[in-house]
């Protein structure tokens, strides 16, 4: 029945094949049970409440991707929305988290608007290509420097903005952590991003038990990992706790709009992608079933809104799975129930340090550079506004500034060139949202 369901003949594929990618797809992803609720619990979120919301929203819609999509695309709290919802809305902006929430769930209820009457996709080709790569990479650079400063290899410097951190037992632990992980990821062992987690974890023990003193980086505490058990029941005191009305505000309408601009670039090109490589494309040379998959993926920004984590997107790492072979949506579906067990081990999952996801953090950044190679970097019109955007992701700490100048600034430059045909009336369009954006975060 599954097999006729998800057409593994016309697909070339069989059940074994659809099941081992799926496990592979769920390994190259597992990170982010741990490394999610270890952002997102900076805004002062319950990490246990946050990884059962992490759990709900990556299980019931990359399900739901393998079963309405048949798409083999696993669906989760994304990397980089994550990072903009914990330190530029709730830490930079000083937006409560519960209201942080509300414009989660209304970004996602746009996105299902757009994604059903098809509007998301003509938006997603006005947007020069150029600026989507360099998003891609920027975002990257972001998660990359996240990872470094929650190790404290990287910290504030007052003489030169930021500067290296002491080498001592927790960095040293870091580096270690990170050497094993590449190393991993090299050998392409399965799962190298969560046993890198696991190892450093384990290097960490020692820390403040046999020496060192971990108390700069763990809010005075001198040891890192603490044992509270194994098993426990899912934490759900994060469903509902959105503010609806409060997010409403006028002023917090950047935030719904960067949500909403963030996750289109993240689930387009992560579409796109994945379909070339698998050659998983329709008579007219399009994304498989694009229109679905898009739905399911605004579905998981509004599901996550309510159950309390940043907006859910489609991964780049299912073509971890791809590579295995996955063809069809048995891929997601197999992904999306691997993610169940965990709703019960929250306890086990809560000693993991920050040192120790640093690593999976940095490395992820590796994997989002592949498009700086895209980037026509001997056609400057197009170079200076990628670049500008590549670089202010991570150096004003906001994905949102790097996304609004990128735009504005290719707009400008083709327009003073007379490259007027390169500037579609939807980026016009585009542009007067982001100049409307900047203005009311500047008013904030």
């Amino acid at each position: 029945m599954l097999s006729k369901y998800f057409e593994f003949g016309r697909n070339k594929t069989n059940m074994k094949t659809e099941i081992l990618a799926g496990i592979t797809t769920f390994l190259a992803a597992m990170y982010i049970i741990v490394v999610n609720p270890a952002i997102l619990s900076k805004t002062g979120m319950p990490f246990n409440a946050v990884l059962t919301a992490t759990i709900l929203v990556s299980a019931f819609c990359t399900i739901m991707m393998g079963i309405y999509a048949k798409n083999p695309l696993l669906v989760a709290p994304g990397m980089g929305l994550n990072a903009f919802f914990t330190f530029s809305v709730v830490l930079g902006m000083g937006v409560k988290w519960e209201t942080a929430l509300g414009s989660v769930f209304w970004a996602g209820i746009i996105f299902i608007l757009l994604s059903v009457f098809n509007i998301r996709t003509y938006i997603v080709k006005a947007i020069p290509k150029q600026i989507r790569y360099s998003v891609s990479v920027g975002i990257g650079l972001f998660i990359a420097l996240i990872g470094f400063v929650n190790a404290k290899f990287i910290v504030s410097n007052p003489a030169t903005i930021v500067g290296l951190g002491h080498l001592e037992p927790t960095t040293i632990t870091f580096l270690v952590g990170l050497l094993i992980t590449s190393v991993l990821v090299l050998r392409k062992v399965k799962g190298a991003l969560i046993i890198g987690i696991i190892s450093t974890t384990v290097l960490a023990i020692p820390i403040g038990r046999l020496y060192g003193n971990a108390s700069a980086i763990n809010f005075g505490v001198p040891t890192l990992v603490t044992w509270r058990g194994i098993f426990s029941m899912p934490d759900f005191s994060l469903i509902g706790r959105l503010d609806l009305i409060g997010s409403l505000q006028f002023a917090l309408f950047p935030v719904a709009f960067a949500f909403l601009f963030t996750d289109m670039f993240d689930s387009l090109s992560t579409f796109v992608g994945v379909a070339e490589a698998a050659n998983l494309l329709d008579e007219q040379g399009e994304p498989r079933n694009i229109k679905q998959s898009l739905i399911v993926d605004a579905v998981a920004t509004t599901l996550a809104g309510l159950v309390g984590s940043s907006p859910g997107t489609a991964y780049i790492e299912s073509a971890t799975g791809v590579e295995e072979g996955g063809r069809t949506g048995m891929t997601a579906l197999t992904a999306g129930l691997l993610f169940l067990p965990f709703m019960f081990i929250s306890p086990l999952l809560s000693i993991v340090p920050s040192i120790a996801t640093s690593p999976a953090l940095i490395l992820v950044g590796v994997f989002m550079m592949k498009p700086v190679l895209k980037i026509n970097w001997t056609k400057f019109d197009d170079a200076i506004p990628a670049f500008i955007s590549l670089v202010l992701i991570p150096f004003t700490y906001s994905i949102t500034e790097g996304i609004i100048w990128g735009f504005l600034s290719w707009t400008l430059i083709k327009f003073l060139l007379g490259k007027t045909k390169e500037i579609s009336p939807m980026l016009i369009i585009i542009d007067l949202f982001a100049i409307l954006a900047l203005v009311l975060s500047q008013n904030k």
